[in-house]
């Protein structure tokens, strides 16, 4: 039993809530949750929170914004009815996949632009963060449509500037403000009104040039500091996708690891069964969860596997579409995939069919955060998968009704000893320590 503690729950997770609960021995606290007939989220706080120190739970699935915006108000509520701390449990942090965009060497994301038909030329992505400048003898700038600005580049173009005329026949600085006058009445004034004869095109319009990016914003900073302007005293985690968010947080952030229970997972289920270690192989899906995967295989002290995406599309559009290519040997395997989220499922299927081309003859996909939206369901289901294992991070009972292939590992526990350490002032780094 632990004493002088609150436990919220949000609606997005309320069985993860439970299990959490039970494992510390308190009761849920009494609080309601409901919106108003214009949508407004309204919240009500049943139980008194002076001094006390207060957890909210509340994941980062299914309705993630109307999740998120009533988590702030029930922190913000709790500081104001005085609690003495307030920690957020955020098994799933919201926004934290945004961040897979792709940049370029510059550092801006690139925009997702239309197809094209081949009279107007290729959506292909460019690589330039920004327009470049239209400079005398260079190419026009995409950005300058056909209409109206064009003809700047072509005036631009039509200069022509020798060096040896820059050095030694510099002209001469303009007198008197008459002789300036004087000129742009013979010369500027004239060419003027000779183009404003000829220029009878429409105005420019204002919409997105092709040579413009659409710049992406990023939400995870937003996303912190929210959460600290609303009275967030401490946040609690589970495998960020970017451990970088981390960083944009002034407050502590604890972000817990599911690598051990998918550990277990495998030294229990999956070892026993398909002939030991000489006939496992561990693979990383990407090489973004590269160090991931490698972690849990040298611990168990397996063969490493890893899918390279080459990356070359036509569109932007065909981001999908990348070359994927196998480093290591999977013939005669099982292969046993890990990852941080599954969302579409896209990556873990097409890596699945790519294993199963390459000689594995079962292929396992453990994935911390099964959120498993879209047509995900329907694609794990034809897919090459023979079983997914996920965490209970966020909902999971309509999809295991829907997927066979689907197994749901509990995490409440985790998230309890985490409750009960930060409480009592004990450390939390045993946590981490999942070898």
């Amino acid at each position: 039993m632990v004493r002088n503690i609150v436990i919220f729950g949000g609606s997005s997770h309320p069985q993860l809530t439970e299990n959490i609960c039970t494992h510390l021995g308190i009761p849920p606290a009494r609080i309601t949750l409901s919106k108003f007939s214009n949508g407004e989220t309204r919240v009500e706080v049943g139980e008194s929170v002076r001094n006390k120190d207060v957890y909210i739970i509340q994941s980062g699935g299914g309705m993630v914004n109307d999740h998120l915006m009533e988590l702030l108000i029930t922190v913000s509520a709790c500081k104001t009815a005085s609690a003495k701390r307030v920690t957020v449990v955020l098994p799933l942090f919201p926004y934290s996949r945004q961040s897979d965009l792709p940049y370029n060497k510059v550092g801006a994301p690139l925009s997702r632009m239309e197809k094209r038909t081949p009279s107007e030329g290729s959506g292909s992505f460019t690589f330039d963060s920004r327009p470049t400048t239209p400079h005398p003898g260079g190419p026009e700038s995409q950005g300058f449509g056909p209409n109206g600005v064009g003809s700047l580049t072509k005036k631009l173009n039509g200069i022509s500037v020798q060096r040896s005329e820059v050095n030694m026949n510099a002209p001469k600085r303009r007198d008197t403000l008459e002789q300036e006058a004087q000129e742009g009445t013979n010369g500027v004034h004239g060419d003027s009104a000779q183009h404003s004869k000829h220029d009878t095109s429409a105005p420019t319009s204002m919409a997105v040039q092709r040579g413009y990016k659409q710049w992406v914003a990023q939400a995870g900073t937003l996303v912190a500091d929210l959460l600290t302007c609303a009275g967030t005293d401490h946040v609690i985690t589970m495998d960020l996708h970017d451990p970088q968010y981390q960083g944009f947080f002034d407050i502590p952030v604890d972000n817990l690891y599911g690598r051990h229970l998918l550990k277990k997972y495998i030294q229990q289920n999956i070892l026993p069964r398909q002939g030991g270690i000489d006939n496992c192989v561990i693979v990383s899906p990407d090489a973004g969860g590269a160090k991931r995967a490698t972690s849990i295989a040298d611990v168990l002290g397996m063969p490493f596997a890893l899918i390279h995406k080459e990356r070359r599309p036509t569109y932007s559009n065909d981001r999908q579409n990348a070359t994927m290519l196998l480093v290591g040997a999977v013939a005669n395997k099982t292969a046993i995939l890990i990852d941080d989220l599954a969302d579409t499922s896209n990556t873990i299927t097409r890596a699945a069919k790519l294993l199963k081309k390459e000689g594995a003859h079962t292929v396992f996909a453990l994935v911390t955060h099964g959120v498993l939206s879209g047509d995900a369901i329907e694609r794990i289901n034809a897919s090459a998968l023979d079983r997914v294992v996920v965490t209970n991070s966020v909902p999971q009972e309509e999809h295991v009704k829907l997927c066979p292939k689907l197994v749901v590992l509990e995490i409440g526990n985790v998230f309890a000893e985490a409750i009960r350490r930060v409480h009592h002032g004990e450390s939390i780094s045993v946590l981490f320590q999942f070898d």
